[in-house]
């Protein structure tokens, strides 16, 4: 019975990893990985932010009620590893920075496990013109995507490219992101096609999200990450080197 009680936990882990990540999770830097049945995070115990975060949005996940924001700390994480509500207080008034989901409340609004969207593991510090700008826009035409009937791959995490700032009130030490990036994936028939982003914290609330379009190897090599490490070789011309593969789709 014990054999079989962890068999079936190992195969609910494999499967909800395999149902958030296209081609398998992201690789390449040290961390600790979470996996949950809306998304799969990778932890920098460091930063204290999350490397990537990988989720899968689709039509059923989608269009729910409106849900309430209540910061909790992961509780899957050690206190040294993540940040506390109280590390985000006066944040905004002398930082002008939000609260940003890593992976959007409005992309699993009609989820049970909506909740665990708002542990801090999936929390950055986004400057508000960024977060409420191009950010939240290009989250928004992802859904519209969604609704076409066509499920959606996302891997999204920060870049330290530069020094943004600190949290005033919080006691852990920890590292901003200086921006973001984001990579909007679709698979059908086998066939990938992919449009990769990054967001700089300097964003205006007015910048339109298409001119940060950027092909997949240089998000792959500005986060020292491989984007789909089980991706089979014969595909990867298709969505690595290129940019624009869901241009159109994404309204630009």
């Amino acid at each position: 019975m014990r054999y079989s009680l962890f068999f079936l936990l190992f195969w609910l882990s494999f499967n909800a990893v395999a149902a958030n990540c296209l081609h398998g999770c992201p690789s390449g830097i040290n961390g600790t990985q979470v996996t949950r049945s809306v998304y799969t995070l990778h932890n920098n115990n460091s930063t204290k932010f999350a490397n990537w975060v990988a989720y899968h949005v689709t039509p059923s996940t989608i269009d729910g009620p409106s849900r309430s924001r209540y910061w909790k700390a992961d509780p899957a994480l050690p206190e040294t590893a993540t940040l506390e509500p109280d590390d985000y207080k006066d944040a905004h008034a002398l930082l002008g920075t939000d609260r940003g989901h890593q992976v959007p409340l409005a992309s699993f609004s009609n989820s049970s496990d909506w909740r665990e969207l708002n542990y801090l593991s999936n929390i950055t510090p986004q400057d508000s013109d960024l977060n409420q700008g191009p950010w939240v826009r290009l989250e928004s035409k992802v859904r519209e995507l969604v609704r076409t009937g066509q499920p959606v791959y996302v891997v999204t995490g920060p870049l330290f490219e530069s020094y943004f700032g600190t949290l005033p009130q919080a006691d852990e030490e920890h590292i901003i992101p200086s921006g973001f990036f984001k990579v909007v994936m679709t698979e059908q028939n086998g066939w990938i096609e992919a449009s990769a982003f990054v967001l700089e914290q300097s964003a205006s609330r007015s910048d339109n999200f298409c001119a940060a379009e950027v092909a997949i190897d240089q998000v792959e090599q500005r986060s020292g990450l491989n984007i789909m490490p089980a991706l089979p070789a014969y595909k990867e011309p298709s969505v690595e080197g290129q940019i624009g593969g869901l241009t159109t789709e994404l309204g630009c």
